[in-house]
């Protein structure tokens, strides 16, 4: 196993870190001097420096709002009889058996600019808009469709967290009169945090590096690092530039999963024995 991670991950890792401080000549070739231009090219450039941020903020807003989806639909598949958690599970995990590029596809139908779109349909015909709005070629349709297609991935490390909460607790916080939010701020939110950094990462990192949905649903307003490195590579051809942005967005996922390790671990040091 570890030759193969080796050979198959490690060795292209190193090439692509290689690639990325490598200077590529008029006729394509990559090699020396070795330079760190393009990482900043890639902080100082306006264009290219407004897609790192436009990648933040899309996973950071897709991570927070399915937690806050994520929390009711977890313990209502944890508290509820066996046959109701079964229905939710389905309902959870079914879209995933539908490609990603079919559920792109059907967001941009819903979400088509126009009187024809499906929701601005609804809208007009509830008369809760006068004329169509603009949805579809924005952060907020990508940010819509990223949490279409990984919100399984918060709602189940989370119901799995929920469900390992001995109910004893819960039950003993209500005894003693307190009311529910706070049960669940003092006593079900930290109990769950293991479930919650695992989701929150996973949903963080999938949308960070996502290529297919910023492409069918963002266009050219919402341009992520993913599209940005298809561009660099296959139009642009600027092997370097290309490697350098993957770098930085393996290196945006590894801090990420840094800091949720970290978290955890000091979380498990600081528990009573």
């Amino acid at each position: 196993m570890l030759a193969f991670l080796t050979y198959f991950f490690f060795y292209p890792a190193l090439g692509l870190l290689l690639s990325s401080i490598q200077t590529q000549d008029s006729r394509g070739i990559i090699g020396r001097p070795f330079t760190l231009a393009h990482y900043a090219r890639l902080v100082n450039v306006e264009l290219y420096a407004r897609v790192l941020w436009t990648t933040l903020r899309i996973s950071i807003v897709t991570s927070a709002l399915a937690t806050v989806l994520a929390y009711p639909v977890a313990l209502v598949m944890v508290k509820s009889r066996p046959m109701i958690t079964r229905i939710i599970t389905l309902i959870v995990i079914a879209p995933l058996i539908v490609s990603v590029v079919v559920r792109g596809y059907g967001w941009q139908l819903v979400l088509q600019n126009g009187p024809k779109g499906m929701l601005n349909w609804i809208l007009m015909t509830l008369h809760i808009v006068d004329a169509p709005i603009s949805v579809l070629y924005t952060e907020a349709a990508v940010v819509i469709g990223s949490l279409h297609v990984f919100f399984p991935m918060m709602v189940l490390p989370l119901a799995s967290a929920l469900g390992k909460i001995d109910p004893n607790l819960e039950d003993a916080a209500r005894m003693l009169g307190a009311p529910w939010w706070k049960v669940f701020l003092r006593v079900t939110l930290p109990l769950s945090m293991p479930g919650f950094v695992a989701g929150f990462t996973l949903v963080f990192s999938l949308t960070a590096g996502s290529f297919v949905i910023p492409a069918i649903l963002g266009g050219a307003s919402a341009v992520m690092l993913g599209n940005l490195i298809e561009q660099q590579i296959f139009v642009v051809y600027d092997w370097p530039f290309g490697a350098a942005i993957a770098v930085v967005l393996v290196g945006l996922v590894l801090a990420v999963n840094g800091v949720s390790m970290w978290l955890l671990e000091g979380r498990r040091l600081r528990r009573p024995e």
